[in-house]
C-alpha cells in the first residue's frame, strides 16, 4: 500500500484489501511493534552472549545469561529467538556404544556410590585423566576436583601418564587445600590408581581411597562432565601447538571451575551453588565466561 500510495488512495486499496486506514497510518508511523522491537533487542543480547562463550552456548545457557542480565523471558521464547538468528550449541562428541554396568574394584571399595553431594569442603575429591591431541601427539591431563565446590584444586599435565602424573595433581590439591580431617578421593580403576606409590602417598597423608566399578564411567561422572565440558567448548575441533596445551589448562581452573556457566551437566552432577571454602574465601559460582590468562598468572591466582 506504501508503494501505491501515488496511484490510488489509501480508502480504495484498504477497501480492496478490507482493512482500517486508520491501522495502515499507525503502521506508518511504527512499522514494528512493540513484541517485534523486543525480540529484536533480545536478539542482540543473545548474540553477544553465544559471542562470548565461543559460539558454544544453547539456548538454555543463553536463558540464563540473559536472566542474569535482568531480562525476563522463557526458555522457549529464547529458543525461538536463537533459530531464527542462526544460533546453535556446539555439540560434544557421540557417545560410543557399550555395556556400562562393570563390576566392583578388587582393590578397594566404592565409598563415594555416587553420593556427589557434599556438606562440607576437603570432604571429597575426585580425579580423573583425561587426553588434549596436539601437533606432536597426545598430552595427558590429571585433575582433582572438590565435589563440594566443582573447584579443580589440582591438575597436572605430561605427555606421558605414568603414576608420577596423578601423583603430582594430587599433591597440588593437598598443598593448596591442606585439609585437616581425612578426605575421601575417588578415581576409576586405572593402573596409576592402583599401583603402590598411589597407596602409599594416600596412606601418608591421611587421604582414604574409592574406587568406581569397572568400565562404569558414571561412578565418577563429576570428572566425566568436567572432562566433556573442557573438550567440547575449548578442544573439540582445534588443533593445539604443544606450547599451546597450557591454555585449556589455564580454561580449568578459570573457566571451567570458577567463571564458567554454572548448571547441570549431562551427567547431572555439577549444580549452581555458593561457594564457601576455609582456603578460599567466599565467592559466588559466576555465569559469565572470562579470558584466558597465562600459566603465570595463573599460578599466582591460585597459589
Amino acid at each position: 500500500m506504501a508503494e501505491h500510495r501515488p496511484i490510488f488512495s489509501v480508502r480504495a486499496m484498504c477497501r480492496c484489501l478490507r482493512l482500517h486506514p486508520s491501522g495502515f497510518y499507525a503502521w506508518i508511523k511504527n512499522p514494528l511493534s512493540q513484541r517485534a522491537q523486543e525480540d529484536a533487542r533480545q536478539t542482540k543480547l543473545l548474540k553477544e552472549a553465544w559471542e562470548e562463550s565461543g559460539n558454544i552456548y544453547g539456548y538454555r545457557k543463553l536463558h540464563d545469561d540473559l536472566c542474569d542480565l535482568g531480562e525476563t523471558c522463557c526458555p522457549n521464547r529464547v529458543a525461538r529467538l536463537a533459530r531464527m538468528a542462526g544460533i546453535h550449541a556446539q555439540i560434544g562428541y557421540k557417545r560410543r556404544p557399550g555395556k556400562y554396568g562393570g563390576k566392583p574394584s578388587v582393590v578397594v571399595d566404592n565409598t563415594l556410590d555416587r553420593q556427589f553431594d557434599v556438606e562440607a569442603p576437603n570432604s571429597v575429591w575426585v580425579t580423573d585423566i583425561t587426553y588434549i591431541k596436539t601437533h606432536e601427539g597426545f598430552s595427558y591431563l590429571a585433575v582433582v576436583i572438590d565435589l563440594f565446590s566443582r573447584r579443580v584444586v589440582g591438575w597436572s599435565m605430561q605427555n606421558r601418564q605414568p603414576t608420577d602424573l596423578v601423583l603430582q595433581a594430587l599433591l597440588m590439591a593437598v598443598w593448596r587445600r591442606k585439609p585437616t580431617s581425612k578426605v575421601l578421593v575417588h578415581s576409576d580403576q586405572g593402573s596409576q590408581f592402583t599401583s603402590i606409590d598411589w597407596a602409599s602417598f594416600l596412606k601418608q597423608h591421611n587421604l582414604e581411597h574409592s574406587m568406581s566399578r569397572r568400565g562404569n564411567c558414571h561412578d565418577n561422572a563429576v570428572a566425566e562432565s568436567f572432562f566433556n565440558l573442557l573438550k567440547r567448548e575449548r578442544i573439540r575441533r582445534r588443533h593445539i601447538k604443544p606450547e599451546k596445551t597450557r591454555d585449556p589448562t589455564c580454561s580449568i581452573t578459570l573457566r571451567c571451575s570458577t567463571i564458567r556457566s554454572a548448571s547441570t551437566l549431562e551427567m547431572g552432577c555439577c549444580h549452581q551453588r555458593t561457594l564457601k571454602d576455609s582456603n578460599n574465601g567466599s565467592c559466588k559460582a559466576s555465569r559469565k565466561l572470562g579470558a584466558i590468562q597465562s600459566i603465570t598468572a595463573l599460578s599466582r591466582r591460585w597459589w
